[in-house]
């Protein structure tokens, strides 16, 4: 298997060493570049999966790179880091086309993210592997897709986890008039409710304790493209108010701003829950449930993909340059098998079948499937409750050394707020 191939561009080693690590343990291969000079001659002699860079190096800035790589290197995504608050160097490089930015001093878990979106879209987007497939629904979906590139509407993508709804909504903004515009990604439940605000619309320079310079909004930062708002089913109630207002009059006002600005971005959404159910929970406002819902798109699960199952089989297999087959019996216990996690499922499945297989022909037993016989899922439950254990205890370490401090907690364990704050629920801690 072939593992991905990331560039690190920084002239501190520390930085360079902390990175390779980190990148390491998620089975990514590094090399480094101490300037732009180094790396411009990396980036032309071999293919790279995914690029970090600062945003200072000896002989240049990180946006020079950026904005060259857009020509020269335009397959590989590329992500910033920036200096702690520097805000507006990190909007001008997504504006250049940077695909994320991370801010000093690093948050690993951000990294790591980042990281993973970026090998999930590369890898997706060499031949739209998610979006493979000859089933009815898939045909309808690719119908679909190609017809509301081409509106301005805002459109609301449905389905399950790992079915690719963010690939759905890069293809659309791909496909349609903003596709030389920024696309912006956002997970609207990885925001600390508290900072979403400022987040989202920006904030005038004194505005709030902290607000040391002017910052630019997520929504300005998509400006003549896409705002793509993951899990908009997690928005307070409270920020659905603004985000509505956002859509019906075009604007935004900044926090600590006397008046509010023009904002052209076109707004996609999508999240895994049942919107109409929430709205008649009251969870969910319905004024805005109609706005984002103008065109709903529903991506359908693996299990109803019927043989697709085996045609993104065989392409990730082909993808990973596996020297490996799918046998028989393996090939029917996928047709059969019903995909709780879908194509990212599938595609963490045959990675490690890959791996394991030893005989050269993919077996049942390889797959590991999580329906397995009662031996197996017994010893996964052990497993399960070994690691909630091990997270249990981590978490109670954390907030004695922060005196309970949730938010300093979570910064402490590389997690956001409302992570923290779901595993200690999950966790039952008190």
């Amino acid at each position: 298997m072939n593992q991905p191939l990331a560039l690190i561009i920084d002239d501190e080693p520390d930085i360079c060493e902390l990175l390779s690590l980190t990148l390491e343990r998620m089975d990514v291969r590094t090399e480094t570049a101490a300037d732009v000079a180094g790396a411009k001659a990396l980036l032309s002699s071999r293919q790279f999966d995914i690029c970090l860079t600062d945003m200072r190096l000896p002989d240049g800035d990180g946006l020079e790179l950026v904005e060259w790589m857009q020509n020269q290197a335009p397959g590989v995504p590329v992500a910033v880091i920036t200096a702690h608050g520097n805000v507006e160097t990190a909007v001008q490089a997504l504006k250049l086309g940077a695909f994320d930015f991370v801010s000093k001093p690093l948050d690993l878990g951000n990294l790591r993210n980042i990281v993973e979106n970026a090998l999930r879209i590369n890898s997706a987007s060499d031949q739209d592997s998610q979006l493979l497939g000859e089933s009815s629904r898939m045909l309808e979906l690719r119908g679909m897709i190609e017809r509301v590139a081409r509106s301005q509407a805002p459109v609301h993508i449905s389905g399950e986890s790992g079915t690719g709804k963010e690939l759905v909504a890069r293809l659309i903004h791909d496909s349609g008039p903003r596709a030389g515009g920024p696309f912006v990604p956002v997970n609207c439940g990885a925001i600390p409710a508290e900072l979403m605000e400022s987040e989202f619309f920006g904030h005038r320079k004194g505005s709030f304790t902290g607000a040391i310079n002017d910052k630019a909004g997520l929504l300005q930062c998509a400006e003549d493209g896409t705002l793509f708002l993951d899990e908009i089913a997690d928005l307070p109630l409270a920020m659905q108010v603004k985000l509505l207002r956002v859509i019906q009059e075009k604007t935004v006002r900044p926090v600590g701003a006397s008046k509010e600005e023009l904002v052209d971005v076109r707004i996609l959404s999508a999240t895994h829950q049942n919107l109409s159910a929430m709205v008649t929970a009251g969870e969910f406002r319905e004024d805005l449930y109609y706005r984002i819902n103008v065109i709903e798109l529903n991506v359908p699960s693996l299990r109803e993909r019927g043989d697709d199952v085996l045609l993104l089989a065989g392409h990730i297999l082909e993808r990973l340059n596996a020297l490996v087959s799918l046998g028989d019996d393996a090939r029917d216990a996928l047709l059969t098998y019903s995909f709780p996690g879908n194509v990212r499922e599938l595609e963490n499945m045959l990675e490690r079948a890959v791996t394991l297989c030893t005989s050269g022909v993919i077996q049942p037993s390889d797959l590991h499937m999580r329906e397995s016989a009662e031996k197996g899922a017994t010893v996964s439950g052990k497993l399960g409750e070994q690691v909630e254990d091990v997270q249990r205890q981590a978490i109670v370490e954390a907030l004695e050394k922060t005196r309970y401090n949730k938010t300093a907690a979570a910064k402490l364990l590389g997690l956001s707020f409302r992570q923290l704050r779901y595993r200690i629920k999950k966790l039952g801690i008190d």
